[in-house]
């Protein structure tokens, strides 16, 4: 006999914003983003988050999905960016404002204790063989530094700012074949969270798998950090 189903517990703050959603419907963009501004009542300043479901088959390396993406007006978040460079490279991520400057010391240090303190790492091309050696802790955390999304680079100044003001954006499928981003903040203006849907929605098209012949973007939600999701219509 099978167990019964564990139904999924909800607070009461959050099934009474609930109450006024039909979780049938599939909203505009505009609306989605208008009622959630609506109904989210936090303390604190929520992110609006995309959600979505991928017609690609997480078992072929062919399908998986990763890059970055620059949002016209950011996340809204801040970020702690470490740098792993050396000579003129670390004294340029200095004054582009990294928050951390990686050596082999630090590469060293990582790999004996795998304490991280940052959200993202970029690397000049010539520190990736030496990094090579924590690319099992990096890795899982979604912050190995890549060439595809911009973290292995020369251009440290411009990859730098960009990171710290929340400009670029990296994202991948999960293990379910689902995207997340966060594309603002609740304060932000309705047509910036608009244009940063639109530029994210308009990347992952661009970068459909050749191997994925079925419906590519199954499902799309919108929500806020404490928030319930509204089904979004794309097309």
């Amino acid at each position: 006999m099978k167990k019964a189903e564990k139904k999924e517990k909800r607070s009461k703050r959050y099934n009474k914003i609930s109450e006024g959603l039909d979780i049938n419907k599939i909203y505009t963009k505009e609306e989605a983003i208008a009622e959630l501004k609506k109904i989210s009542n936090a303390k604190f300043d929520e992110s609006i988050e995309v959600h979505i479901r991928l017609g690609i088959d997480v078992k072929k390396t062919d399908q998986q999905v990763r890059t970055s993406i620059n949002l016209p007006h950011g996340t809204g978040k801040t970020k702690k960016v470490m740098v792993f460079a050396e000579g003129n490279f670390a004294d340029e991520a200095k004054e582009a404002g990294a928050d951390f400057i990686g050596n082999e010391d630090t590469i060293d240090e990582i790999l004996k204790n795998g304490v991280i303190n940052f959200d993202i790492a970029i690397a000049t091309p010539q520190m990736m063989p030496k990094i090579g050696k924590i690319s099992r802790i990096l890795g899982p955390k979604g912050i190995m530094p890549n060439p595809k999304i911009g973290t292995v680079t020369t251009e440290i100044k411009k990859a730098v700012e960009s990171q710290k003001k929340g400009l670029v954006a990296s994202f991948r499928n999960d293990k379910t074949g689902n995207v997340h981003q966060v594309i603002g903040k609740k304060s932000f203006e309705d047509s910036k969270l608009i244009e940063n849907f639109d530029a994210f929605i308009e990347k992952l098209k661009s970068i459909k798998p050749e191997g994925v012949k079925k419906s590519y973007i199954k499902n799309v939600v919108l929500s806020s950090t404490m928030g319930p999701g509204i089904k979004v219509n794309v097309e």
